[in-house]
C-alpha cells in the first residue's frame, strides 16, 4: 500500500513528548518532566536539555522551570551539578517497582487497558500510512533493536521508548500525548508484576512485525499486530493483578 502523506516529524522523543504547558504551568511542567523521566525519554545519567531550550519547548519562564526542576530534585528524579560542565542529570531509573500504592484494580484496570487497546493500534496504523524519512525509519529499527538488546532491568524503559517512537512518527501531537498517557498507566501496572522471559520473546517478535509493517506501509498488519500485542500484555495484567 502506498503511504498517504509525508511526516517531517522529529526523531527525538523529548521533541515529541514535551509540549507547551497550559493552565497550572508549574504543576504541568513538573508532570511532563517527571513522566518523561519515568518513561525513559530521559535516561539515567543523561543531562536534561539546556535551561533556555527546555523553557522554550515547555512555554514557561526560566524561573518556573527552575522551580519545577527543584521539585524533581527533591523527589530524587534528578540532581544538579554546578559550575563549568554542570547541568541537571537524571538519577531516577525509570519505573519504580515499589510505587504501587495507586495501582489500578477492577474497573480502573480495565479502563487503562481499554484506553491503550484503542490508542496504540490506531497509532501503529497511522504510522504505517506516513511517508517516513530515512532518519525516522532508522530510528524505528534502532528502537526495536534496543528493546531486544536490553537486559531485564532496562527492558521496560526500552519498550516504552519504542512505543513512543511509533507514536512520534505519526506526526500527530494528540496521538503522542495519548500514547504517552497509555504508556504511563501501563508502566505503573507492569511495575507490580515480574518481568517474564517468555513474554519478552513473544513481545520482541510482535515489535518486529509491527515495525516491519510500518516501514513497508502496511497499516492493517501494523494495527492488528499491535492489537495482539496489547491483548497479550492485558492478559498478563488481568491474571496477575486482577
Amino acid at each position: 500500500m502506498t503511504p498517504e502523506q509525508p511526516s517531517p516529524q522529529p526523531t527525538r522523543l523529548p521533541d515529541a513528548v514535551l509540549r507547551p504547558a497550559v493552565g497550572n504551568v508549574f504543576e504541568t511542567t513538573v508532570e511532563q518532566l517527571a513522566t518523561a523521566i519515568r518513561l525513559g525519554v530521559f535516561v539515567v545519567g543523561e543531562q536534561l536539555p539546556p535551561e533556555r531550550d527546555l523553557a522554550e519547548r515547555l512555554g514557561v519562564s526560566r524561573n518556573t522551570l527552575r522551580e519545577a526542576i527543584a521539585a524533581l530534585r527533591d523527589s530524587g528524579l534528578v540532581t544538579t551539578r554546578r559550575g563549568r560542565g554542570g547541568g541537571t542529570l537524571v538519577t531516577h531509573a525509570g519505573h519504580d517497582d515499589t510505587a504501587t500504592s495507586s495501582l489500578r484494580h477492577g474497573a480502573a484496570l480495565e479502563d487503562a487497558l481499554d484506553f491503550r487497546r484503542v490508542v496504540e493500534p490506531g497509532a501503529a496504523r497511522l504510522a504505517a500510512t506516513r511517508r517516513l524519512s530515512g532518519d525516522q525509519r532508522a530510528w524505528l529499527l534502532e528502537s526495536a533493536a534496543a528493546v531486544r538488546d536490553a537486559d531485564l532491568a532496562a527492558h521496560r524503559i526500552a519498550d516504552s521508548r519504542l512505543h513512543l517512537a511509533i507514536a512520534t512518527v505519526t506526526g500527530s501531537p494528540m496521538v503522542v500525548e495519548s500514547v504517552t498517557r497509555a504508556q504511563a498507566a501501563l508502566g505503573e501496572l507492569l511495575a507490580a508484576i515480574p518481568v517474564l522471559r517468555a513474554n519478552i520473546q513473544h513481545s520482541h517478535d510482535q515489535h518486529d512485525t509491527i515495525v516491519g509493517a510500518i516501514l513497508r506501509g502496511d497499516p492493517d498488519t501494523a494495527r492488528t499486530t499491535m492489537e495482539e500485542h496489547c491483548d497479550a500484555t492485558s492478559a498478563l495484567l488481568r491474571g496477575l493483578i486482577g
